[in-house]
């Protein structure tokens, strides 16, 4: 999987932990887990990993009593983000309420993965965050695609739009709405990745969106995947 990615583990279950743990690939290098929040945003700021991957449902508690009505996840990303501003955040979970999934991602997780996922899964997925990307869990996408394409203006029709980007832009824009990661997109094109975030730039530039997460959204209302 390439070289090897420093974690945090974050969840309030010692079973799931170590169970996680175990799975992970090799190149997965656990530097510290954590229960709670203080806990959590401690450890982060100490050992500065590349992805913490954080329960969404942990248990708020008094840590986060000055952020109201957020959850766990949200509290130690707020919290952790700026004492470890190279970190980057995925999120874990069971549940299959929209509400809890995406304001995770809305206070900066790059992704979402459920917990049943393999530890393989896991691994690629901490992997892919930690270069950049963002990794979406299959059961869990819509939630997500709902979410951002409702913040998602319909300002012109689908030929219009398209007709404002490039013929590569166009082969770039459904790569990345899929899914693909920089690296699989340009290996797919035969171009480099410095080449592949430019066009991402212009895409989003042109389609006044400001994420891939909007973009995917975009794509998905259009029926361009």
């Amino acid at each position: 999987m390439g070289d090897d990615v420093r974690v945090v583990i974050v969840d309030d279950h010692s079973i799931f932990r170590s169970g996680l743990r175990s799975d992970l690939d090799a190149s997965i290098v656990v530097v510290a887990e954590a229960a709670d929040v203080a806990a959590a945003v401690e450890a982060i700021a100490e050992t500065q990993p590349d992805v913490v991957l954080l329960d969404v449902h942990l248990p708020s508690g008094e840590a986060a009593a000055s952020v109201p009505d957020a959850s766990g996840g949200e509290a130690v990303i707020r919290g952790a983000a700026p004492l470890s501003p190279g970190t980057r955040f995925l999120a874990l979970s069971v549940s299959d309420a929209a509400e809890d999934v995406v304001r995770v991602i809305r206070a900066g997780a790059r992704g979402y993965i459920t917990k049943g996922s393999s530890g393989i899964e896991v691994s690629r997925a901490a992997h892919a965050v930690a270069g950049g990307d963002a990794v979406f869990s299959p059961r869990l996408a819509g939630f997500v695609l709902d979410a951002f394409g409702a913040a998602v203006g319909e300002t012109a029709t689908t030929n219009d739009e398209l007709d404002r980007l490039s013929t590569r832009e166009q082969e770039v824009m459904r790569l990345i709405a899929r899914g693909y990661a920089y690296k699989e997109v340009a290996a797919e094109l035969f171009i480099s990745m410095k080449t592949v975030e430019s066009h991402v730039s212009a895409v989003l530039r042109k389609l006044q969106l400001s994420s891939r997460y909007e973009l995917t959204a975009w794509a998905s209302a259009r029926r361009l995947l």
